[in-house]
């Protein structure tokens, strides 16, 4: 027979392990509802778009969008802003390494896709080459890059940097393309047209190794916003 304090225990442990019990009801009933499980880390590397000569990052905005319709969040999305009257090896390459080490420090991503325009090419291949990039980069994506120069930079080399870095033989250009030109286990791709009015020969833009998609007859900036490029560089992101 149990003791009069030994009943007040009994009791007392009982009482205990139903409040426990109604606490969540409890909870829900206030509105509140239960603590939300931790949200589950996405499995796609956040997107860094890099803009070409004489842009701003305003110029991403058609793939932004077709990226959102595609299940990115804002919070995969980040676009680099830079003066692109600089040298890409001494300054710019540099400053997409700082800003890519910040966004996987804000997402807490092991590796980033990069997508780049025109010039922005230059600068990112010269990052995922010679400044630590290839650690870091997953997939890379030229579009209408000038990967082996342009003749066209010559109308602005006089006075502008980038433009020197741009034409071909360039110190820039030559030193990409020694030795291996899509180095490490990052995937490339390059998107080309065969109208581009910027990028001469058209044919600069693809690189050995990469995956070469002809866009057909486009504007250089038309690739931008163009829904076939879009759907090239949203499959391959996702490869």
């Amino acid at each position: 027979m149990l003791t009069a304090r030994q009943a007040l225990i009994a009791l007392l442990t009982l009482c205990l392990a139903l409040m426990a019990l109604m606490a969540p009801a409890a909870a829900h009933a206030a509105g509140r509802g239960p603590v939300p499980a931790p949200d589950r880390v996405s499995p796609r590397s956040p997107v860094v778009f890099v803009h070409g000569y004489n842009a701003d990052p305003g110029v991403w905005g058609s793939l932004r969008a077709d990226l959102r319709a595609d299940g990115y969040t804002d919070a995969e999305l980040f676009s680099f802003g830079y003066d692109t009257h600089q040298s890409v090896n001494e300054v710019l390459a540099g400053r997409l390494a700082a800003h890519v080490e910040q966004v996987r420090r804000e997402t807490g991503a092991a590796k980033v896709d990069i997508v780049a325009h025109s010039f922005g090419s230059l600068v990112s291949r010269w990052y995922v080459k010679f400044g630590g990039g290839a650690a870091t980069v997953g997939h890379w994506v030229s579009l209408a890059g000038p990967n082996r120069g342009t003749s066209t930079a010559w109308a602005c080399a006089l006075w502008d940097q980038a433009c020197r870095d741009m034409t071909p033989g360039s110190y820039v250009v030559k030193n990409l393309g020694s030795g291996d030109p899509t180095p490490g286990t990052v995937k490339y791709a390059t998107f080309w047209s065969n109208c581009d009015e910027v990028i001469n020969p058209d044919d600069s833009v693809p690189l050995a190794g990469a995956t070469n998609t002809p866009v057909g007859c486009l504007a250089h900036n038309d690739l931008l916003g163009d829904d076939g490029t879009s759907a090239g560089v949203r499959a391959f992101l996702a490869s």
